[in-house]
């Protein structure tokens, strides 16, 4: 009673330490940004719907759907703090230069040379490869004329850039305005270069089709010169300067789909500090408004820039110098001729970051803050969501789609810029989304007025992540060995296609008030009902507890009936794995396979949920181990003491009488044991790391009691009904025809079959023991099942596994005590027996080997039938029957059978110190 009480205080303070340590860690992680996600209504997939997760990043197919009243009457319930609009627009292709350094590969103790640049581009870590078309630079110690305009006359002379006149260049007939070179003897040949493609109206290109022919003179002092544009204020002039540089630097078209959102700017700043982020020029302003260029039809959106763009884009570029025997002078047919006859040189490589040169990119751009039109809005491009194929496994399969690369074209303009992985299989539709209002009359551009690193934004618990990060990169690992070997054990980011799988975030945050000067040109439903999601955080809420779940409850509830959207409640959260298979792409990329983070919602009130139950669970197991451990001894000390009350029957003794008697020394012993425990309690749990506390120690005392009566009560009503012949009459048992056994296992069988009763009560015994077992291991599985497979689940499942090892030992331990108990009533209920089998020449390892065989089927028939019980158990508590418990009944199964086989060496060990000439003489 004693080790029962005391084991039943340590392992219920143990499990209640586990609870709230796990209801600490869930309310410590589940912070985050927001605590309610609205969506229009309809926007959940048949996957989120199915597994009640969100995909991660999937506003970039989320184009509207909320009006700006249904906005207000979100804002407006009783209980939100704050609530942040978004509105997706689409993707803006910019073109960004990427500067590549010639330098070191000019020769320069040659006259003419030309240089073959020859890029290779690269993405999603380098499994999608496309070479692009030759550029060339010309390189020429003669001097160089260059227009400089304005050109007042296509037939006179025109100035150039070395101070002289010349008539315009004319190449394969036509007049090309183009450079021209001077020789020695004041001569000029105009400088053609190669055929230059272009497409017909509506037309796109991509950085693979992009050619370029650059001229420059190598001065005497080691210098370049060429011209660049010149600007009236932040107008551009249309007309040239010359330039001369340390360096010999051309640009490297690469086009970057630039994702652009409007938000409200105070409204983010409380959600996550957007303005504390800013690093570069302002922050974004609610009354910043877009401005009207003078003298160009040009109209200029203020927008916040990220400092992380969060694309895997790379280019590879070879260098080559070429020395053909003539350029000048040439046709642009003749010179391409010549290029390829003449002789080539490697000269050198270099690997450039199209991320790097987007920075730079912005960064001029904010020190060149007003000048004309940075980036375009002319075509912006919608992206849908990816869709999915399940498998039976449970995976996503990416469904593919044809791209079409003609909705980059507009039909106005030519060679529409288009992402080379534009032409790669594609995960989502796109379509354009018209932004030309005013009939056209205004060019939409967008210019930077900060940039913004999302790093420096509020952060909170990485376990609690919750979905819809508008500056979250979505990023996918890999799921297999040959997936993670592929990627190089580095995660896949989006590739720059807005068609592509995995999509950006926002690299551009434009407010709320631009929207009706942009959408003057979309669809009515979209300017009716520009905002694509709004994020919810609900006042007094850090964090879940049962008070904050139910305060988000009763707000997401009155939102859903203000507004008739979709609401999902994201307080509690965390990011679970989801496994997808991704195609084959069309550069190369390998078919892989992923794990993403989907946002797993109400992770919180699921774990709390089955912590509480786990912890009902295992007080109920160990109650029920302790009675029935108590029951066996209490019911094994009765029948010891048959003829005693069979005696005082035949005293008088009323069978009432007899039974109170019996519950009075059961009391007494729980009495005495309780107040042991209540003194042993306390520093056994200080020993094991436990705090029990005072209160709960003294809990020991009733729980004794109860224990004892509960295991009295039976034998007690059995001893009651003792008969008084019983205490003359020997305790033999009837003759019955038997069998002679031939083997020691046989004999042991036998002697477990002459007293049924008691070999049932002890494999009983064990076998609550081992059904405990099992079902604490239940218990484990189906509360890690609950939980696992998001990121905080998994951190709780381990703060769990402590208590429940305590426990499945104590009930091991139980079951073991109850089977030595059993072993070793048998041992002295049979001690004449033994000293029989001693005296006529049985050693005492034989007799020892006897009472092990007869442990060990004792332990095989309640270690089997424990384990059945559990394994039903088990059934009925999760519903199912996974394979993982059935290994969890087997391994339970063989403990048991070997507690058994350990129990038998005390009793085993008794047989030394039997009093064989005293039982012999006795009997």
């Amino acid at each position: 009673m004693l080790v029962a009480t005391t084991g039943f205080i340590v392992l219920t303070g143990a499990t209640t330490a586990s609870r709230l340590q796990v209801i600490g860690t869930v309310e410590r992680d589940s912070a985050a940004a927001y605590d309610v996600l609205v969506r229009p209504k309809g926007s959940r997939t048949a996957q989120e719907a199915a597994r009640g997760r969100v995909q991660p990043n999937y506003l970039s197919g989320l184009f509207g759907g909320i009006s700006p009243a249904q906005y207000r009457q979100v804002a407006a319930v009783d209980g939100v703090e704050v609530a942040a609009p978004i509105a997706m627009l689409g993707h803006s292709i910019r073109w960004v230069p990427v500067e590549v350094d010639l330098t070191a590969a000019v020769d320069r103790d040659a006259d003419r040379q030309v240089i073959r640049i020859d890029p290779t581009f690269s993405a999603e870590r380098g499994l999608s490869r496309a070479a692009a078309r030759p550029l060339y630079v010309y390189v020429t110690r003669n001097e160089v004329a260059q227009p400089v305009g304005p050109i007042d006359s296509l037939t006179g002379p025109v100035p150039h850039t070395n101070g002289r006149s010349y008539p315009l260049a004319h190449c394969d007939g036509a007049i090309s305005g183009g450079a021209l070179e001077v020789l020695p003897d004041g001569r000029t040949e105009p400088i053609c270069g190669i055929p230059q493609p272009v497409g017909a109206p509506g037309s796109s290109r991509s950085e693979l089709e992009n050619t370029g022919f650059w001229t420059f003179q190598l001065r005497p002092d080691g210098r370049f010169a060429d011209v660049e544009m010149a600007y009236d204020g932040e107008v551009p002039t249309g007309t040239f300067r010359p330039r001369v540089r340390d360096r010999l630097t051309v640009p490297v078209s690469a086009h970057v789909p630039f994702l652009l959102a409007a938000v409200d700017p105070p409204a983010e700043e409380r959600l996550v500090g957007l303005s504390s982020a800013v690093v570069q020029g302002r922050a974004l302003r609610p009354d910043d408004l877009p401005r009207d260029l003078p003298g160009i039809q040009n109209r200029q959106f203020p927008v916040l820039a990220t400092s992380r763009p969060y694309v895997d884009g790379n280019i590879s570029v070879a260098f080559t110098r070429l020395r053909p025997d003539r350029v000048a002078g040439l046709s642009e047919t003749a010179v391409s001729r010549a290029l390829e006859a003449a002789e080539a040189i490697p000269a050198g490589s270099v690997r450039l970051d199209v991320a790097a040169a987007q920075e730079a990119q912005l960064a001029k751009a904010l020190r060149d803050s007003g000048s004309c039109c940075f980036g375009e809005l002319r075509s912006v491009l919608q992206a849908g969501p990816p869709g999915y194929e399940e498998l039976p496994d449970g995976t996503l399969r990416a469904r593919a789609v044809d791209p079409d690369p003609g909705v980059y074209g507009e039909a106005r303009e030519r060679d529409m810029p288009v992402p080379w992985l534009g032409a790669d299989t594609s995960f989502r539709t796109l379509h354009r989304l018209e932004t030309r209002g005013l009939g056209g009359r205004k060019m939409p551009g967008w210019e930077p007025v900060g940039v913004f690193d999302p790093e420096r934004l509020t952060r909170f618990g990485d376990l609690s992540r919750v979905p819809l990060e508008t500056y979250e990169p979505p990023t996918a690992e890999g799921a297999d060995e040959p997936s993670r070997t592929a990627l190089g054990d580095q995660p896949l980011f989006p590739g720059g296609n807005p068609a592509g799988y995995l999509s950006t975030p926002p690299f551009l945050l434009t407010n709320l008030e631009s929207l009706p000067k942009l959408l003057e040109g979309a669809p009515r439903a979209q300017r009716d009902a520009p905002i694509s999601a709004v994020r919810v955080r609900v006042e007094d809420v850090d964090g879940y507890s049962e008070h904050s779940a139910e305060r988000v409850r009763l707000v997401a509830e009155q939102i859903a009936e203000a507004t008739g959207l979709d609401v999902d409640i994201t307080l509690g959260s965390s990011p679970a794995p989801q496994t997808v298979e991704l195609p084959a792409g069309s550069f190369g990329r390998p078919e892989l396979r992923l794990t993403e983070n989907w946002s797993a919602l109400g992770v919180g009130s699921v774990i709390v949920q089955a912590v509480d139950r786990k912890s009902v669970l295992l007080f109920l197991l160990v109650l029920v181990v302790c009675a029935l451990f108590l029951g066996n001894a209490v019911t094994a000390a009765v029948r010891d003491r048959r003829s005693e009350l069979a005696l005082l029957a035949c005293l008088g003794w009323s069978a009432r009488r007899i039974s109170l008697l019996v519950l009075g020394e059961v009391a007494t012993l729980g009495l005495v044991a309780g107040l042991l425990s209540v003194a042993l309690a306390t520093p056994i749990s200080a020993a094991l790391g436990i705090d029990v506390g005072w209160w709960r120690a003294l809990l020991a005392v009733p729980v004794a009691l109860l224990l004892a009566l509960v295991a009295g009560l039976t034998p007690a009503l059995l001893a009651s009904r003792a008969h008084p012949a019983a205490a003359l009459r020997p305790a033999v048992a009837a003759v019955r025809r038997g069998t002679r056994p031939r083997t020691l296992f046989q004999l042991a069988l036998t002697n477990l079959a002459r007293t049924p009763g008691r070999t049932l009560l002890g494999a009983g015994a064990l076998a609550i023991g081992v059904a405990a077992l099992t079902l604490v291991g239940t218990v484990s599985y189906a509360f890690r099942g609950a939980v696992v497979g998001s990121l905080l689940g998994d951190a709780i499942s381990l703060d769990v596994r402590g208590a429940d090892l305590i426990a499945a030992a104590a009930t091991m331990l139980l079951g073991a005590a109850a089977v030595a108990d059993v072993i070793y009533l048998g041992v002295r209920d049979r001690a004449a027996e033994l000293a029989t089998l001693r005296a006529i020449g049985w050693t005492d390892g034989a007799l020892a080997r006897l009472i092990a065989y007869e442990a060990l089927a004792l332990g095989a028939l309640g270690a089997g039938s424990g384990a059945l019980l559990g394994l039903l158990g088990a059934v009925g508590l999760i519903g199912a029957l996974p394979a993982g418990l059935l290994l969890v009944a087997g391994v339970t199964a063989v403990a048991g059978i070997v507690v058994s086989g350990l129990a038998a060496l005390l009793p085993a060990a008794l047989l030394r110190r039997l009093p064989a000439a005293r039982l012999l003489a006795e009997e």
